[in-house]
């Protein structure tokens, strides 16, 4: 005759009669985002500095795919960041984290309670129109990994010039609900489209620099230079690698277009042009707006500022020289108008 067994030692006969599973391996880290504190870069003017109510730090951060990161970081004393809003700045072609405009946001912003993460990114100084558009992601990713870490909860995205569709781009993909916010300062709306009709303008040249391109890839070589320069902002002809041209220039095959990003973000945007910039045509926000505020866009309200400006409009104007304090002032009430 069968024996019942009693409920504790049916389970203790169970125990002994499966197998062991494995001992569990020791965990590897596959990848990771890094920061660490570091000196004062030489070079750096001496105006860049902090006002009287607010702190300095250089950051070197590691984003997940090796690339270092140099960072200013802006905090206003006193101020917890849990408690307090960051801005993370995002450079222009070639520019830098204390390029301007990021210097006037970083002490400005600072001097008013906020803090601003200013970074330099893949494509900074001699490495301009040598990045990937989509790898550009990773650095804005490090940056808000980095902001998190160090305790800020509330998050505003700004993007100055190339930088501009850069951040919308983050934005549009990472509905994070820390990130409360996107400015873009001095913003074209459409760089592929840009580059073909006003920074080329010759399209026997762009058609051949698109064919080139598309050989080097093929050819595995899109971190190698195109064998003919490219039309840039400054009206000069600019050396660019396969790469760079496809993911921000080629027409066909770029998702640089600001007009198409800017409606998926899910958040406010702010827009700012000042009115002598020369780089940026006038109708340009006004595109961007327009995609913003259409039916159908996720975009929770989107705002365009011109701030006026007496002098003739130059390339020095794309970097606010004039207009500095009144571009602090009106990203500080706008963020303001939003509690932040």
């Amino acid at each position: 005759m069968l024996r019942r067994l009693a409920p504790a030692a049916l389970t203790a006969a169970l125990t002994l009669a499966l197998p062991l599973p494995p001992a569990r391996a020791a965990e590897t880290v596959a990848a990771r985002i890094t920061y660490e504190e570091v000196a004062r870069p030489a070079g750096l003017s001496t105006a860049f500095a902090p006002v009287e109510a607010a702190t300095l730090r250089f950051l070197a951060i590691t984003a997940i795919d090796g690339n270092r990161l140099d960072a200013a970081l802006w905090e206003p004393k006193g101020r917890p960041p849990a408690e307090t809003t960051l801005v993370i700045a995002v450079h222009g072609s070639g520019d830098n984290f204390a390029h301007a405009p990021a210097d006037a946001l970083g002490r400005g912003l600072s001097a008013g309670g906020r803090a601003v993460l200013s970074i330099s990114t893949r494509q900074h100084d001699e490495r301009v129109n040598t990045d990937n558009f989509l790898d550009v992601r990773r650095d804005v990713e490090a940056a808000v990994m980095t902001a998190r870490s160090l305790g800020y909860r509330r998050l505003v995205l700004s993007g100055h010039s190339l930088g501009n569709i850069q951040v919308q781009f983050y934005a549009a993909t990472d509905w994070s609900r820390d990130l409360r916010g996107v400015v873009l300062l001095g913003p074209f709306a459409n760089l592929p489209w840009k580059t073909r009709n006003i920074l080329m303008g010759e399209e026997a040249a762009y058609r051949r620099l698109n064919d080139e391109a598309r050989a080097m890839l093929r050819d595995g070589r899109l971190a190698e230079r195109l064998p003919e320069p490219m039309g840039f902002y400054t009206g000069q002809r600019v050396p660019v690698t396969a790469g760079h041209f496809l993911t921000y220039r080629s027409d066909s095959t770029s998702v640089a277009d600001g007009t198409f990003w800017i409606r998926r973000i899910p958040v406010p945007v702010l827009i700012v042009r000042d009115a002598a910039d020369a780089v940026i045509q006038p109708f340009e926000p006004q595109m961007l707006v327009s995609a913003a505020n259409a039916e159908g866009s996720l975009t929770q309200g989107a705002r365009y500022v011109l701030l006026p400006n007496d002098h003739p409009p130059s390339l020095a104007g794309h970097y606010f020289p004039d207009t500095g304090d009144k571009l602090v002032e009106t990203i500080g009430a706008w963020l303001a108008e939003r509690e932040l």
